[in-house]
């Protein structure tokens, strides 16, 4: 079993079919994280989003408890998870536990977040967001990574932590961004738009910055015509809240494609390497896509290209 963010993982983004009534919703992505797992995922990520928000849940990390249970072996992280909206040692009790509950086998990203709504709908002050995602950030790398010392060092769950460690990342789309991951000592994670070059130009300043944690990749991906139509209005809604800074650096829908699984997992290999990423993170769902192809989605790039993506050159060492 890989471990989370593990170099050479390849995991998959799960999302709601939020046109089923909530148990089925549940259960269906329960049921997709065990088909990932059983065609090669090695883990699963989830995120986050309030009020219904096409194509999210505001739960990921009691989320990723749910689909923990599904999964006999696999890994979950909810990646990312919006810190700003919740105090960093509450975060951190609550990853704790879930790994002491299922332990080497749970990751954690968190990001500061963008979307209006969410703020509005938890009654949270966006004034000064970078500076308390910053802080927040430190609070839980420390207790994750076992450098507590203060009053959540009693906790048992916290404590394990100095023995095992809970994997931490962090979404960075700019040069202080990684920077600062470098310092605190957790990874990094690149939103699904960002092109490999600007991806690259980050992952360089974080290496060169000391970071040694992993690096992770997010990228669409299809086997045979994907739904092009879908894709396109999901990012039309993306622009509509991303911050321009972010995306400044996006280009096209950075989804990889066609009919030859050969040349897709070429093209997630390409990809990764001009990103200067370590971990690969995969996503077939947009709004609108059944679960029906979601699954076969899920089983066609686990049976097809995941064997292929690990046999090249330069990734058969990543298992």
């Amino acid at each position: 079993m890989s471990k989370p963010f593990a170099p050479g993982s390849v995991s998959l983004r799960l999302y709601p079919h939020l046109d089923l009534p909530a148990p089925a919703i549940v259960e269906e992505l329960r049921h997709q994280a065990r088909l990932a797992e059983y065609h090669g995922f090695d883990g699963v990520m989830t995120s986050e989003h309030h009020g219904g928000f096409a194509g999210y849940l505001p739960n990921p990390l009691q989320l990723a408890g749910w689909l923990l249970e599904a999964m006999p072996s696999g890994w979950a992280a909810p990646c990312p998870l919006l810190l700003t909206l919740r105090p960093p040692a509450l975060v951190a009790e609550e990853v704790a536990w879930l790994a002491a509950r299922f332990p080497g086998r749970v990751g954690v990203g968190l990001a500061a977040g963008a979307l209006p709504q969410d703020f509005e709908i938890i009654r949270v002050d966006t004034d000064d967001l970078a500076r308390h995602f910053a802080e927040g950030l430190a609070h839980v790398a420390a207790y994750l990574g076992g450098h507590e010392t203060g009053l959540l060092a009693g906790d048992p769950a916290i404590a394990a932590c100095r023995e095992s460690p809970v994997p931490v990342v962090s979404a960075a789309a700019s040069t202080t961004a990684v920077r600062r991951a470098a310092r605190l000592g957790v990874g990094i994670l690149f939103d699904s738009l960002a092109t490999p070059e600007r991806c690259r130009r980050l992952s360089d300043a974080y290496r060169e910055a000391g970071g040694r944690g992993p690096v992770i990749l997010i990228r669409r991906a299809w086997i045979g015509e994907p739904p092009r139509q879908r894709v396109d209005d999901q990012l039309d809604v993306y622009r509509e809240y991303a911050p321009p800074a972010a995306q400044a650096h996006w280009q096209g829908e950075q989804l990889l494609s066609g009919e030859d699984a050969t040349e897709v997992a070429a093209d997630l290999a390409d990809a990764r390497d001009r990103a200067g990423a370590d971990c690969l993170n995969l996503r077939v769902h947009v709004p609108g896509v059944t679960p029906g192809a979601a699954r076969e989605q899920i089983a066609a790039l686990g049976d097809e290209v995941l064997p292929r993506l690990r046999a090249m050159e330069g990734l058969a060492g990543w298992r």
